[in-house]
């Protein structure tokens, strides 16, 4: 009889269909209104405004929370229901079908002038407006978004993604009114036409217009990323750390907790600007299934970040790392040695020959990827590699440049110890050079320990694992082998401290080729 009468929310399904524009539930729709304090539900003056609409859950549940709360107010309900639709719920769809769908919710109608509309406009849009906008190009991309020109400049049959809120110097313009809540879902990403699924954010650009409508409160979801990395996001993140009035912020680790079956790497979050707010930011850290709560500052002094996890903070402190004793001064950056993944699909290229994998004299060793499995060929030592890298004859230890999946207890993948005249695609970064294959052993030692990685966790949000998440590490002496109770004395470590590492990390065994 249950499954006879299971009747979901059509909204709710449409969460779960898109990886693309993500979908909000109205679960969650209704825990961000949660944020907002209740009583503008009950003030028939408050101005609700979603800039990015796409199913029109927000302004749904903003609607029903309204039809309650100006009861007393407003006793008729069909004069309530014609002061709210159109005094008071305004949105600014991201696509024509979505705005015909955000439509549907609100309005019951795809159409806004039709006799099923339960709130009757002149025109077919309402207060639900979707505008085709083009993209402004200039050198290739977009001055106002950053899209590729090879990528939506496109006939008006498909969609040019030129969202109406972000390509216009004068946001404030498009109602032409003073919106106390803004409040939303902005589209996350846009293809820049470079390889791969390389994209832009543009969740950031949202909101920062949203501020220029300079609303009294501002709620968005949005993924995590920006808290700590993050391409073209180091403005954005200042801003957002520096900025006092957040007052709320809900952060989660695993996206699927929030958008059941998406996967946004490093999480999401969403939070109250409060512009009336000034103070520390209370946060709600979502873990599996556990909600822990702290009250700071989105930044501590000298840091740029926003460290995640609280308890890792003490620990930070306590180790101090500068510019000059980071473990990441030893870490290379992206392709140490030129060499692009692609090489081992075009020997001639790379002039790689057919052989054996064994020592051969002359050429240079190199490790890769070839049909997603490591693989080692040879290129000839007079080859000009792209990139002059003084590891070259030196002994390093090569680590993959994606490893886990952006969890706290993430492990890399079979480090490798390589020894001089061996290289590695782009696929490795390298820690190194070091004189001794024994000083590599070491290293290893101390990547193996859950303090290492611990330290790592801090900046590292997902699966990439650039020179940058290992700024927090702190450099050791190589000259012998490390453990971790030897790391927790050196730094301090409280028995609580210990605790949450050892339990939050697991132990990392070695595999495959690190070559002992």
């Amino acid at each position: 009889m249950a499954d006879i009468n299971y009747n979901p929310d059509v909204l709710t399904c449409l969460a779960n269909l898109s990886n693309d524009e993500v979908f909000t539930p109205p679960s969650v729709a209704n825990a961000m209104l949660d944020l907002l304090p209740q009583e503008l539900f009950s003030d028939p003056n408050t101005r609700f405004l979603d800039p990015a609409c796409k199913s029109g859950v927000f302004l749904r549940e903003i609607a029903k929370r309204l039809l309650v709360g100006l009861e007393d107010k407003i006793p008729d309900l069909n004069e309530r229901v014609e002061h709210i639709f159109r005094e008071q719920l305004y949105g600014i769809a991201i696509t024509e079908l979505t705005s015909m769908i955000s439509r549907r919710s609100v309005y019951c109608s795809k159409y806004a002038n039709c006799e099923y509309s339960i709130v009757r406009f002149s025109n077919p849009e309402g207060n639900i407006r979707y505008k085709l906008i083009s993209h402004q190009w200039q050198d290739g991309k977009c001055v106002f978004c950053g899209a590729a020109q090879s990528q939506y400049d496109r006939g008006d049959e498909l969609e040019s993604h030129a969202y109406e809120l972000i390509h216009t110097v004068n946001p404030e313009d498009i109602f032409n009114m003073k919106f106390d809540v803004v409040i939303g879902n902005p589209p996350y990403q846009l293809s820049d036409g470079g390889n791969g699924a390389s994209a832009i954010p543009i969740y950031n650009r949202f909101i920062e217009k949203a501020k220029k409508l300079n609303p009294t409160y501002l709620v968005m979801i949005i993924p995590a990323r920006w808290m700590t990395g993050g391409r073209g996001l180091d403005d954005f993140r200042k801003t957002m750390l520096h900025d006092d009035c957040i007052r709320i912020l809900h952060d989660y680790a695993d996206s699927s907790d929030v958008f059941s079956g998406v996967e946004i790497k490093g999480g999401v979050c969403y939070f109250l600007r409060d512009k009336s707010y000034k103070g520390k930011c209370h946060i709600y850290r979502h873990v599996l299934q556990e909600i822990r709560e702290s009250e700071r500052y989105l930044v501590e002094d000298g840091d740029d970040i926003f460290v995640r996890e609280e308890r890792l903070i003490s620990i930070k402190d306590k180790v101090g790392v500068t510019n000059d004793t980071s473990f990441d001064k030893i870490v290379s950056s992206m392709k140490p040695y030129g060499l692009r993944g692609d090489v081992f699909k075009d020997p001639y290229k790379y002039r790689l020959p057919a052989m054996s994998d064994t020592e051969k004299p002359g050429y240079y060793k190199v490790v890769g990827l070839e049909s997603l499995k490591r693989t080692y060929k040879y290129i000839p030592q007079d080859y000009p590699l792209p990139t002059t890298n003084p590891s070259l004859n030196k002994w390093k230890l090569f680590v993959t440049r994606n490893w886990g999946i952006g969890s706290f207890d993430d492990i890399p993948s079979s480090p490798i110890i390589a020894g001089p005249g061996e290289l590695c695609t782009e696929t490795f970064i390298e820690f190194g050079p070091f004189d001794t294959r024994d000083e590599v052993k070491n290293v290893l030692s101390y990547l193996c320990t859950k303090f290492f990685r611990a330290m790592v966790a801090i900046r590292k949000q997902d699966q990439g694992s650039s020179k940058a998440v290992y700024h927090y590490v702190p450099m050791q002496d190589f000259s012998k082998p490390w453990t971790d109770e030897e790391l927790y004395a050196k730094y301090g470590l409280t028995e609580e401290e210990i605790s949450f590492i050892e339990s939050m990390i697991k132990p990392m065994e070695l595999g495959g080729d690190n070559n002992g």
